[in-house]
């Protein structure tokens, strides 16, 4: 998932509840492309006569909520997964930093592929849930919603089951900042001129261009661990997994078997497709959203423009600017407790 660039004007709470819907409204977006992504991977009946059929094989046999299963799961993901990456993240970036405060852009990048680690081990029974919503038939379900489907897999398979395939996300990772590092170290070579001038178009298609990069090369770990998320014995059909495999060794050297290598990248094309509007809606809404927090915080003159009210400083965070409209109507401090009348 892209993320999206910190403005200082909006308080923490705010950065998360934009950054939670602006996530929420893409991925609800784009779910019918997520679970033809999915179910390619699985090997269900659906992905076996191509991307364009497998769209109307799932509305013939689900009908249009079978392109939504499993969107509430991945949705509440959303949260955790953003608390845990993001303060995992400072926290690695805080360690790696020099005397001057400053990073080099591939130890952010592997900062940010081990604080993805971090937050995927919080949320991954959900992504389980989502997976075994997906690749089961909702006329048919063995699941129905997202505590029941948690609690069954728990009291019949284990709690290993609801972390079935980890591992595949931590190998994933490496591949996946190695892509995500070869992109942006070439970005000025790209577009001929330095990253500090590039505008709001170039680096949303910066973002695209790393994902579309990185995911590529993470690919076969995902998939194989999708795989892996949906086998089950106590399923019908084995869950739908298009091959039998005993562990992550042995289900690569089942997919690359009878199925052949490129079959690990089965989904891609829902997955390449998916990157441009999903990230297109995600930076939308959350600019949107923080247009809203600018002007309660009183940046903005109005929700709908991005014209600066007058006379505020920009720089201010949205506690300090409160203090300085307190100072302004009042006329004086409070005895010393404000932390601008201190300083002044």
């Amino acid at each position: 998932m892209a993320s999206v660039k910190k403005d200082n004007r909006l308080t923490g709470s705010q950065s998360f509840v934009c950054a939670g819907f602006a996530g929420f409204f893409s991925r609800t977006v784009t779910s019918p492309l997520e679970v033809v992504k999915i179910k390619s991977q699985v090997g269900t009946f659906h992905s076996k006569k191509g991307f364009v059929q497998s769209f109307l094989l799932i509305y013939q046999n689900e009908g249009l909520r079978g392109f939504w299963k499993g969107n509430i799961a991945s949705c509440l993901r959303l949260f955790p997964y953003n608390a845990v990456h993001l303060t995992t993240y400072k926290k690695i970036v805080h360690l790696h930093m020099d005397e001057l405060g400053f990073i080099s852009q591939w130890r952010a990048i592997l900062a940010g592929g081990l604080a993805g680690v971090a937050a995927a081990l919080a949320t991954y029974p959900l992504e389980v849930v989502e997976t075994r919503l997906i690749a089961q038939n909702c006329r048919q379900p063995t699941y129905i919603g997202v505590v029941y489907t948690l609690s069954k897999i728990y009291r019949s398979e284990g709690t290993l089951a609801l972390y079935r395939g980890f591992s595949l996300t931590v190998l994933g990772a490496f591949p996946f900042s190695a892509g995500c590092y070869a992109v942006y170290m070439n970005l000025d070579k790209i577009w001929q001129e330095p990253p500090f001038r590039f505008t709001p178009l170039q680096n949303f298609i910066n973002g695209c261009l790393a994902a579309g990069v990185a995911q590529t090369l993470s690919y076969p770990f995902e998939t194989v661990k999708r795989k892996m998320q949906a086998q089950s014995s106590r399923l019908p059909h084995f869950g739908g997994v298009d091959v039998h495999f005993n562990g992550m060794i042995d289900c690569f050297i089942q997919v690359v078997k009878n199925k052949g290598v490129l079959s690990l990248w089965n989904g891609l094309t829902a997955n390449m497709i998916k990157i441009v509007p999903c990230f297109g809606l995600l930076f939308t809404c959350f600019e949107m959203c923080k247009q809203v927090c600018l002007y309660r915080n009183g940046y903005i003159i109005s929700p709908l423009s991005h014209q600066l009210t007058p006379g505020v400083d920009q720089s201010l965070g949205p506690y300090e600017l409160q203090e300085v409209k307190r100072y302004l109507k009042n006329g004086n401090f409070d005895s010393g407790q404000s932390s601008i009348g201190n300083r002044w």
